[in-house]
């Protein structure tokens, strides 16, 4: 199973710069082309709360109709797409929307945030409460929460130990039922950023203490392996990954409508430098968003 994936939706690919939209369809002949059973599709509908790009014009209601699109990309294809609302949690509008995706069959498993998207602030105490407020939404609806924790690049946001620690402190006890997804391995893709390496281990000291807040808490691979220069860090990345340990990582791949799709994001998993047995666990994985049966 791929635990991280996107489409594209004409909308999106506007506001993003792409040439075309990734439909279901398309998403569903590279799965095969990989031997991907199932995939976790991340709705992008945050990426039209980015306070970093022009406003855009009835905002609320493009986010709407991009679950909702997402939602109908699914739907074609229930037995192997399961859909994953998204929201700008700074928004005044992220708990009405989490609440309206609630109610969706299929979108209902899970949210989607994207801290670096937001340009949310750990270090702030105002977002902090925000992010409570749809941790706490998220947690009374039953939703899985996946997070790509890793701030905006483009604009150099602090981002290490202390923020981790907001998050792990602060943030995520709003939601002491959820099971929380890390992107990326608590980066942002590749494994460069000494920042990454930082933040990732408060999580590996809560994990090593049996700290209960992160006891239903995983971490997925996406973007990890391929990516930037990891391949100098291959032994780096598996040592994470045993100390995260491997019953709590996930395969994911990311957006396939790149060059990097998720034959090649296996080919590049595979190098690294795990045991076979390893590789079965976090082959066979399954979070327990997965475990339901899809929608007929």
């Amino acid at each position: 199973n791929d635990y991280h994936e996107h489409l594209l939706s004409p909308a999106v690919a506007r506001v993003i710069g792409q040439p075309k939209p990734f439909l279901a369809s398309g998403l569903i002949a590279e799965m095969d082309a990989a031997g991907i059973r199932r995939a976790v599709i991340l709705s992008l509908a945050y990426q039209f709360g980015n306070p970093n790009r022009p406003p855009v014009n009835g905002e609320y209601k493009a986010v709407k109709a991009e679950n909702n699109w997402t939602a109908a990309q699914v739907a074609l294809y229930p037995n192997r797409l399961l859909g994953f609302c998204g929201v700008d949690p700074l928004r005044g509008y992220a708990l009405a929307e989490i609440d309206r995706c609630s109610r969706n069959p299929y979108l209902k498993s899970g949210l989607k945030l994207h801290f670096g998207n937001s340009d949310v602030d750990l270090d702030n105490p105002v977002h902090v409460e925000k992010l409570r407020n749809v941790f706490r939404s998220a947690d009374r609806h039953g939703m899985a929460i996946v997070v790509h924790l890793h701030p905006n690049v483009d604009h150099h946001r602090p981002y290490g130990a202390k923020e981790a620690k907001v998050f792990l402190t602060q943030v995520l006890p709003a939601a002491p039922h959820s099971m929380v997804q890390i992107a990326h391995l608590a980066g942002s893709g590749g494994y460069d950023d000494p920042s990454t390496d930082a933040a990732l281990s408060v999580f590996l000291h809560a994990i090593a203490i049996h700290d209960e807040r992160v006891s239903r808490m995983y971490f997925d691979i996406s973007g990890v392996a391929g990516v930037g220069e990891w391949e100098s860090k291959k032994g780096q990345i598996a040592l994470r990954i045993r100390q995260v340990g491997v019953n709590h990582v996930l395969f994911g791949s990311d957006g396939a409508w790149t060059s990097f799709t998720p034959l090649r994001a296996i080919v590049a998993y595979r190098q690294l430098p795990l045991t076979t047995q390893e590789f079965q666990t976090i082959n066979t994985n399954n979070p327990p968003y997965m475990v339901s049966e899809p929608v007929p």
